[in-house]
């Protein structure tokens, strides 16, 4: 399925039905009285999150979305119909943002949640509804009110447990798929992930998500290489996982890069609990490898941990650590 992330759509809600302006007429009945029925009102457009969605493609064409209008009042004071409300479904995880793309109307952070976004109009009054004992007979009635409308934009950032960052070509997506039965895109390039990949991780009798997040160049936090798009997605995610390949000539500029580029993107991010996996031990000896790691351990005082994602007994030892981290 294609990953689409934001989306700008109009909705239109209902406009109310106009009221009836009728006069009773009975062969009998000389004088009618008015019996006009009021207009249904018009139906509003809600925004649903769902639990099985996880991209907003559906609104890359399809972008103007309208509710069904109220229908007048007829007589014999029968009120119109009102107009069905307009469900739009969202993956969780899916702001919604004024048109000005920074004001913020809601936030869907689980499933199943609603939101009413665009309020129907109210319907007209009959003209029944104006009879006193002054005015017997009033011809007056009132139009349905329009429903609102505007421009929004979707906005989504994948919920995910833990968020594997990194630089390019690091590994994200090959530990994604050993770890899920997630299939992302795998290459010996860099940006072969082009869009967030989610997957599942089930161990011990419990499970967590796992998000692989496009590879971040420097400058990402500025849109190099859509680095800021990739940026918030990883707001969403509870612990940030580094990996690191351990072919990189400096690890500890490596580590400070991908560190720098959050916190030039959001200071909050630092806050967040972090887990930095080196990656490709397969391709070193022990003592090529403690060599590579001596400036790491003198000069960053954070636990990590040496794998290949292509050993199982490795696989096996990071489902167990991250279950306990996520749990």
């Amino acid at each position: 399925m294609k990953f689409l992330d934001q989306a700008k759509i109009y909705v239109k809600a209902g406009n109310g039905g106009s009221g009836s302006a009728s006069f009773r007429r009975e062969k009998f009945v000389e004088f009618g009285g008015p019996d006009g029925g009021d207009g249904g009102n018009g139906g509003s457009v809600v925004v649903e999150s769902d639990g099985n969605l996880n991209t907003l493609i559906d609104y890359r064409y399809a972008q103007h979305f309208k509710a069904q209008h109220g229908k007048p009042g007829s007589k014999r004071n029968r009120t119109g119909a009102n107009g069905k409300n307009l469900t739009l479904k969202v993956p969780v995880g899916t702001q919604i943002y004024e048109e000005d793309n920074n004001t913020l109307i809601y936030d869907f952070t689980k499933a199943n949640e609603r939101f009413l976004v665009a309020s129907g109009g109210k319907g007209g009054l009959g003209n029944v509804r104006f009879k006193s004992s002054v005015n017997r007979a009033p011809k007056k009635r009132t139009v349905g009110k329009n429903g609102e409308e505007f421009w929004i934009w979707l906005q989504l950032k994948v919920i995910a447990d833990i968020g594997i960052i990194g630089k390019p070509n690091a590994g994200k997506s090959s530990l994604l798929a050993a770890l899920t039965s997630a299939k992302p895109k795998i290459a010996n390039y860099p940006f072969t992930t082009i869009n967030p990949n989610l997957g599942v991780v089930y161990y011990d009798r419990k499970e967590f998500t796992l998000a692989d997040i496009p590879g971040l160049v420097q400058g990402a936090h500025k849109g190099v290489g859509l680095g800021d798009k990739f940026l918030r997605h990883i707001e969403r995610c509870k612990i940030l996982l580094h990996l690191i390949d351990l072919s990189e000539d400096n690890l500890v500029k490596t580590y400070k890069h991908i560190i720098q580029e959050l916190s030039s993107y959001d200071k909050k991010l630092r806050e967040k609990k972090e887990i930095i996996f080196f990656n490709k031990s397969d391709l070193f000896k022990d003592d090529e490898i403690n060599k590579k790691l001596a400036d790491f351990k003198n000069m960053i005082k954070t636990k990590y941990e040496i794998i290949s994602v292509f050993s199982n007994k490795d696989i096996q030892k990071i489902k167990k650590l991250l279950v306990k981290y996520a749990s």
